[in-house]
Protein backbone atom coordinates (compact mmCIF):
# COMPACT_ATOMS: atom_id res chain seq x y z
CA UNK A 1 0.00 0.00 0.00
CA UNK A 2 1.39 3.41 -0.99
CA UNK A 3 1.71 6.30 1.44
CA UNK A 4 -1.22 8.01 -0.26
CA UNK A 5 -3.41 4.97 0.31
CA UNK A 6 -2.20 4.72 3.91
CA UNK A 7 -3.05 8.38 4.50
CA UNK A 8 -6.47 7.98 2.89
CA UNK A 9 -7.33 4.89 4.92
CA UNK A 10 -5.96 6.49 8.10
CA UNK A 11 -8.15 9.56 7.69
CA UNK A 12 -11.22 7.44 6.99
CA UNK A 13 -10.57 5.43 10.16
CA UNK A 14 -10.10 8.62 12.16
CA UNK A 15 -13.25 10.29 10.81
CA UNK A 16 -15.54 7.32 11.21
CA UNK A 17 -13.86 6.28 14.47
CA UNK A 18 -14.47 9.79 15.84
CA UNK A 19 -10.91 10.17 17.07
CA UNK A 20 -10.42 13.09 19.45
CA UNK A 21 -7.29 14.57 17.84
CA UNK A 22 -9.34 15.71 14.86
CA UNK A 23 -10.55 18.68 16.94
CA UNK A 24 -7.23 20.32 16.06
CA UNK A 25 -8.59 20.72 12.51
CA UNK A 26 -11.79 22.46 13.61
CA UNK A 27 -10.77 25.98 12.51
CA UNK A 28 -10.16 24.68 8.97
CA UNK A 29 -13.42 22.75 9.11
CA UNK A 30 -15.31 25.89 10.17
CA UNK A 31 -13.84 27.82 7.25
CA UNK A 32 -14.69 25.04 4.80
CA UNK A 33 -18.27 24.84 6.14
CA UNK A 34 -18.73 28.59 5.71
CA UNK A 35 -17.46 28.45 2.13
CA UNK A 36 -19.69 25.56 1.02
CA UNK A 37 -22.78 27.14 2.60
CA UNK A 38 -22.05 30.43 0.88
CA UNK A 39 -21.46 28.75 -2.46
CA UNK A 40 -24.79 26.91 -2.36
CA UNK A 41 -26.63 30.04 -1.22
CA UNK A 42 -25.31 31.97 -4.22
CA UNK A 43 -26.91 29.44 -6.58
CA UNK A 44 -30.17 29.29 -4.65
CA UNK A 45 -30.62 33.06 -4.64
CA UNK A 46 -29.76 33.37 -8.32
CA UNK A 47 -26.49 35.22 -7.84
CA UNK A 48 -24.84 32.45 -9.84
CA UNK A 49 -26.59 30.90 -12.83
CA UNK A 50 -27.85 27.33 -12.92
CA UNK A 51 -28.77 25.41 -16.06
CA UNK A 52 -31.92 23.32 -15.75
CA UNK A 53 -32.37 20.62 -18.42
CA UNK A 54 -35.71 20.32 -20.23
CA UNK A 55 -36.25 16.80 -18.86
CA UNK A 56 -36.16 15.67 -15.21
CA UNK A 57 -32.67 15.15 -13.81
CA UNK A 58 -31.99 12.94 -10.81
CA UNK A 59 -28.77 13.54 -8.90
CA UNK A 60 -27.48 10.48 -7.04
CA UNK A 61 -24.85 11.85 -4.69
CA UNK A 62 -23.59 11.94 -1.14
CA UNK A 63 -22.34 14.34 1.50
CA UNK A 64 -19.67 11.98 2.83
CA UNK A 65 -16.31 10.81 1.57
CA UNK A 66 -15.88 7.06 1.21
CA UNK A 67 -17.99 4.61 -0.73
CA UNK A 68 -21.75 4.71 -0.18
CA UNK A 69 -23.07 2.62 -3.10
CA UNK A 70 -23.92 5.34 -5.64
CA UNK A 71 -23.18 3.20 -8.70
CA UNK A 72 -25.44 0.26 -7.69
CA UNK A 73 -28.16 2.82 -6.97
CA UNK A 74 -27.75 4.37 -10.42
CA UNK A 75 -27.96 0.91 -12.01
CA UNK A 76 -31.14 0.15 -10.06
CA UNK A 77 -32.77 3.43 -11.05
CA UNK A 78 -31.90 2.94 -14.72
CA UNK A 79 -33.42 -0.55 -14.76
CA UNK A 80 -36.48 0.49 -12.76
CA UNK A 81 -37.29 3.55 -14.90
CA UNK A 82 -36.81 1.62 -18.13
CA UNK A 83 -39.27 -0.97 -16.84
CA UNK A 84 -41.76 1.91 -16.47
CA UNK A 85 -41.24 3.07 -20.04
CA UNK A 86 -38.76 5.90 -19.51
CA UNK A 87 -35.78 6.39 -21.79
CA UNK A 88 -32.81 7.06 -19.53
CA UNK A 89 -29.39 8.63 -20.00
CA UNK A 90 -26.56 9.09 -17.53
CA UNK A 91 -24.03 11.87 -17.03
CA UNK A 92 -20.93 11.80 -14.87
CA UNK A 93 -17.75 13.70 -14.20
CA UNK A 94 -15.78 10.66 -15.37
CA UNK A 95 -13.34 10.73 -12.47
CA UNK A 96 -10.02 9.12 -13.39
CA UNK A 97 -10.69 9.21 -17.13
CA UNK A 98 -8.81 11.26 -19.71
CA UNK A 99 -10.79 11.22 -22.96
CA UNK A 100 -9.58 12.81 -26.20
CA UNK A 101 -12.11 15.61 -25.66
CA UNK A 102 -15.09 16.71 -23.60
CA UNK A 103 -17.95 16.01 -23.58
CA UNK A 104 -17.21 12.33 -24.17
CA UNK A 105 -19.70 9.65 -25.17
CA UNK A 106 -18.73 6.51 -23.28
CA UNK A 107 -18.32 3.46 -25.52
CA UNK A 108 -19.18 0.22 -23.67
CA UNK A 109 -16.31 -1.40 -25.59
CA UNK A 110 -13.97 1.46 -24.73
CA UNK A 111 -11.29 1.92 -22.11
CA UNK A 112 -11.61 3.05 -18.50
CA UNK A 113 -8.54 5.22 -19.13
CA UNK A 114 -10.77 7.39 -21.33
CA UNK A 115 -14.07 7.30 -19.45
CA UNK A 116 -13.26 6.47 -15.85
CA UNK A 117 -14.28 3.21 -14.21
CA UNK A 118 -17.81 3.96 -13.00
CA UNK A 119 -19.17 5.45 -16.27
CA UNK A 120 -17.76 2.49 -18.20
CA UNK A 121 -19.31 0.04 -15.74
CA UNK A 122 -22.71 1.71 -16.14
CA UNK A 123 -22.49 1.71 -19.95
CA UNK A 124 -21.52 -1.97 -20.00
CA UNK A 125 -24.02 -3.19 -17.45
CA UNK A 126 -27.25 -1.44 -18.46
CA UNK A 127 -26.50 -0.26 -22.02
CA UNK A 128 -27.74 3.32 -21.74
CA UNK A 129 -26.08 6.41 -23.22
CA UNK A 130 -23.46 7.79 -20.84
CA UNK A 131 -21.72 11.14 -21.32
CA UNK A 132 -18.92 12.49 -19.16
CA UNK A 133 -17.57 15.98 -18.58
CA UNK A 134 -16.26 17.77 -15.46
CA UNK A 135 -18.88 20.37 -16.45
CA UNK A 136 -21.90 18.15 -15.96
CA UNK A 137 -24.19 20.67 -17.65
CA UNK A 138 -22.10 20.25 -20.81
CA UNK A 139 -22.40 16.47 -20.47
CA UNK A 140 -26.18 16.74 -20.13
CA UNK A 141 -26.45 19.04 -23.16
CA UNK A 142 -24.40 16.61 -25.23
CA UNK A 143 -26.57 13.72 -24.10
CA UNK A 144 -29.74 15.57 -25.09
CA UNK A 145 -28.25 16.54 -28.45
CA UNK A 146 -27.44 12.92 -29.34
CA UNK A 147 -30.15 10.86 -27.63
CA UNK A 148 -33.91 11.03 -27.08
CA UNK A 149 -34.26 10.62 -23.31
CA UNK A 150 -37.04 11.26 -20.82
CA UNK A 151 -34.88 11.30 -17.69
CA UNK A 152 -31.22 12.07 -16.96
CA UNK A 153 -29.38 10.56 -14.02
CA UNK A 154 -26.29 12.30 -12.72
CA UNK A 155 -23.87 9.83 -11.15
CA UNK A 156 -22.59 12.00 -8.28
CA UNK A 157 -22.73 15.78 -8.59
CA UNK A 158 -24.81 16.74 -5.56
CA UNK A 159 -22.41 19.64 -4.96
CA UNK A 160 -22.24 20.58 -8.68
CA UNK A 161 -24.82 23.34 -8.31
CA UNK A 162 -24.34 24.76 -11.79
CA UNK A 163 -26.40 21.77 -12.94
CA UNK A 164 -30.07 22.15 -12.07
CA UNK A 165 -31.88 19.08 -10.81
CA UNK A 166 -35.42 17.85 -10.30
CA UNK A 167 -34.64 15.20 -7.68
CA UNK A 168 -31.82 15.00 -5.15
CA UNK A 169 -31.07 11.51 -3.82
CA UNK A 170 -28.39 11.14 -1.15
CA UNK A 171 -26.65 7.86 -0.37
CA UNK A 172 -25.47 7.05 3.15
CA UNK A 173 -23.55 4.08 4.49
CA UNK A 174 -25.70 2.58 7.26
CA UNK A 175 -22.72 1.39 9.29
CA UNK A 176 -20.57 4.51 9.00
CA UNK A 177 -23.33 7.10 8.99
CA UNK A 178 -21.97 10.65 9.07
CA UNK A 179 -18.86 9.70 11.01
CA UNK A 180 -18.08 12.44 13.52
CA UNK A 181 -20.57 14.76 11.83
CA UNK A 182 -17.93 17.33 10.89
CA UNK A 183 -17.04 18.81 7.52
CA UNK A 184 -13.64 18.47 5.91
CA UNK A 185 -10.90 18.26 7.02
CA UNK A 186 -12.02 17.49 10.60
CA UNK A 187 -14.58 15.00 9.35
CA UNK A 188 -15.76 13.21 6.21
CA UNK A 189 -18.58 15.58 5.24
CA UNK A 190 -18.64 17.54 2.00
CA UNK A 191 -21.57 19.57 3.32
CA UNK A 192 -23.03 20.06 6.82
CA UNK A 193 -25.48 17.42 8.14
CA UNK A 194 -28.36 19.89 7.80
CA UNK A 195 -28.06 19.49 4.02
CA UNK A 196 -29.99 16.24 4.37
CA UNK A 197 -33.08 18.20 5.39
CA UNK A 198 -33.37 19.68 1.89
CA UNK A 199 -32.98 16.58 -0.29
CA UNK A 200 -35.83 14.54 -1.74
CA UNK A 201 -34.71 10.98 -0.95
CA UNK A 202 -32.19 9.45 1.46
CA UNK A 203 -31.04 5.88 0.89
CA UNK A 204 -29.12 4.03 3.59
CA UNK A 205 -26.92 1.29 2.14
CA UNK A 206 -26.97 -1.72 4.44
CA UNK A 207 -29.81 -0.60 6.72
CA UNK A 208 -32.09 -3.44 7.85
CA UNK A 209 -35.30 -1.75 6.68
CA UNK A 210 -36.90 1.53 5.65
CA UNK A 211 -37.12 3.74 8.71
CA UNK A 212 -37.53 7.39 9.71
CA UNK A 213 -37.89 8.62 6.16
CA UNK A 214 -34.78 6.81 4.96
CA UNK A 215 -34.96 3.94 2.50
CA UNK A 216 -32.85 0.81 2.92
CA UNK A 217 -30.71 -0.58 0.11
CA UNK A 218 -29.32 -4.11 0.21
CA UNK A 219 -26.57 -5.27 -2.12
CA UNK A 220 -27.24 -8.85 -3.17
CA UNK A 221 -24.35 -10.87 -4.66
CA UNK A 222 -25.57 -12.78 -7.68
CA UNK A 223 -22.86 -14.21 -9.95
CA UNK A 224 -19.15 -14.56 -10.47
CA UNK A 225 -18.04 -13.46 -13.95
CA UNK A 226 -14.73 -14.45 -15.53
CA UNK A 227 -12.79 -11.43 -16.79
CA UNK A 228 -11.40 -13.21 -19.86
CA UNK A 229 -14.16 -15.52 -21.02
CA UNK A 230 -17.19 -13.65 -19.70
CA UNK A 231 -18.53 -16.91 -18.27
CA UNK A 232 -21.06 -16.15 -15.51
CA UNK A 233 -21.52 -18.62 -12.68
CA UNK A 234 -24.35 -18.20 -10.16
CA UNK A 235 -22.94 -18.17 -6.65
CA UNK A 236 -24.88 -21.24 -5.63
CA UNK A 237 -23.29 -23.18 -8.52
CA UNK A 238 -19.71 -22.04 -7.91
CA UNK A 239 -17.37 -25.04 -8.05
CA UNK A 240 -14.10 -23.14 -7.92
CA UNK A 241 -11.72 -22.42 -5.08
CA UNK A 242 -13.03 -20.96 -1.86
CA UNK A 243 -9.60 -19.71 -0.78
CA UNK A 244 -8.97 -16.67 -2.95
CA UNK A 245 -7.32 -13.29 -3.25
CA UNK A 246 -9.86 -10.50 -2.74
CA UNK A 247 -8.96 -7.35 -4.68
CA UNK A 248 -10.71 -4.02 -4.09
CA UNK A 249 -9.98 -0.46 -5.19
CA UNK A 250 -13.21 1.18 -4.01
CA UNK A 251 -14.23 3.77 -1.45
CA UNK A 252 -15.25 1.23 1.20
CA UNK A 253 -13.42 -2.07 0.55
CA UNK A 254 -14.58 -3.59 3.83
CA UNK A 255 -18.11 -3.83 2.48
CA UNK A 256 -16.83 -5.99 -0.38
CA UNK A 257 -14.89 -8.20 2.01
CA UNK A 258 -17.95 -8.67 4.24
CA UNK A 259 -19.89 -9.73 1.16
CA UNK A 260 -17.27 -12.39 0.43
CA UNK A 261 -17.57 -13.50 4.05
CA UNK A 262 -21.30 -13.96 3.57
CA UNK A 263 -20.61 -16.04 0.45
CA UNK A 264 -18.33 -18.42 2.35
CA UNK A 265 -14.97 -17.38 0.88
CA UNK A 266 -11.67 -17.37 2.75
CA UNK A 267 -9.33 -14.74 1.36
CA UNK A 268 -6.25 -12.63 1.59
CA UNK A 269 -6.82 -9.01 0.69
CA UNK A 270 -5.28 -6.59 -1.78
CA UNK A 271 -6.53 -3.05 -1.16
CA UNK A 272 -5.91 -0.22 -3.61
CA UNK A 273 -6.94 3.41 -3.73
CA UNK A 274 -10.42 4.24 -5.00
CA UNK A 275 -10.32 4.62 -8.81
CA UNK A 276 -6.82 3.09 -8.91
CA UNK A 277 -5.19 2.70 -12.34
CA UNK A 278 -3.96 -0.88 -12.56
CA UNK A 279 -0.81 -2.08 -14.28
CA UNK A 280 1.26 -5.24 -14.49
CA UNK A 281 3.66 -3.72 -11.96
CA UNK A 282 0.92 -2.75 -9.51
CA UNK A 283 -0.60 -6.23 -9.59
CA UNK A 284 2.74 -8.03 -9.74
CA UNK A 285 2.53 -9.49 -6.23
CA UNK A 286 -0.69 -11.43 -6.82
CA UNK A 287 0.02 -15.09 -6.05
CA UNK A 288 0.39 -16.99 -9.34
CA UNK A 289 -2.26 -19.60 -9.93
CA UNK A 290 -4.53 -18.43 -7.11
CA UNK A 291 -8.12 -17.45 -7.87
CA UNK A 292 -8.67 -13.69 -7.73
CA UNK A 293 -12.08 -12.17 -7.03
CA UNK A 294 -12.56 -8.43 -7.40
CA UNK A 295 -15.32 -5.87 -7.62
CA UNK A 296 -17.03 -5.15 -10.92
CA UNK A 297 -15.66 -1.60 -10.75
CA UNK A 298 -12.12 -2.98 -10.62
CA UNK A 299 -12.83 -5.49 -13.36
CA UNK A 300 -13.47 -2.85 -16.03
CA UNK A 301 -9.84 -1.73 -15.57
CA UNK A 302 -8.27 -5.19 -15.29
CA UNK A 303 -9.54 -7.08 -18.33
CA UNK A 304 -6.43 -6.39 -20.39
CA UNK A 305 -4.28 -7.66 -17.52
CA UNK A 306 -6.42 -10.60 -16.46
CA UNK A 307 -5.49 -14.24 -16.15
CA UNK A 308 -7.96 -17.05 -16.69
CA UNK A 309 -8.65 -17.43 -12.96
CA UNK A 310 -9.65 -13.80 -12.36
CA UNK A 311 -13.32 -13.17 -11.60
CA UNK A 312 -15.51 -10.32 -10.46
CA UNK A 313 -18.48 -10.52 -8.15
CA UNK A 314 -21.63 -9.01 -9.63
CA UNK A 315 -24.06 -7.48 -7.14
CA UNK A 316 -27.57 -6.07 -7.55
CA UNK A 317 -29.29 -3.46 -5.38
CA UNK A 318 -32.59 -4.42 -3.77
CA UNK A 319 -35.00 -1.60 -2.97
CA UNK A 320 -38.45 -1.57 -1.38
CA UNK A 321 -41.73 -0.93 -3.17
CA UNK A 322 -42.10 2.15 -0.95
CA UNK A 323 -38.90 3.61 -2.41
CA UNK A 324 -40.00 2.82 -5.96
CA UNK A 325 -43.32 4.58 -5.33
CA UNK A 326 -41.59 7.60 -3.77
CA UNK A 327 -39.20 7.94 -6.72
CA UNK A 328 -41.85 7.64 -9.42
CA UNK A 329 -44.03 10.19 -7.60
CA UNK A 330 -41.28 12.79 -8.10
CA UNK A 331 -41.28 12.36 -11.90
CA UNK A 332 -43.83 13.36 -14.53
CA UNK A 333 -45.61 10.54 -16.38
CA UNK A 334 -43.46 9.31 -19.22
CA UNK A 335 -46.13 10.13 -21.82
CA UNK A 336 -45.82 13.81 -20.94
CA UNK A 337 -42.04 13.96 -21.36
CA UNK A 338 -40.27 15.40 -24.44
CA UNK A 339 -39.69 12.77 -27.09
CA UNK A 340 -37.03 14.27 -29.33
CA UNK A 341 -33.40 15.16 -28.81
CA UNK A 342 -32.55 18.82 -28.22
CA UNK A 343 -30.88 20.79 -30.94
Amino acid sequence: MSWQQSLEQGLLRAWYGKQSWLVLLRPLSALYTCLVRRRRARYLCGERSQWLPPVPLIVVGNITLGGTGKTPMVLWIVSFLRSRGYRVGVVSRGYGGQPPHYPWHVDPAGEAAHSGDEPLLIAQRVHVPVFIDPDRSAAARALLAHEAVDVIISDDGLQHYALGRSVELVMLDAERGLGNGRCLPEGPLREPPQRLDSVDLIVSNGAPADQDGRYAMHLRPTTLVNLLSGDAVPLELWQGNREVVALAGIGNPQRFFRTLDSCGFAYETRVFADHASYSVELLGDLPPGKTVIMTEKDAVKCRNLAQDNWWYLSVDADMSDAFADALIALLPPVSLSPTSPQE
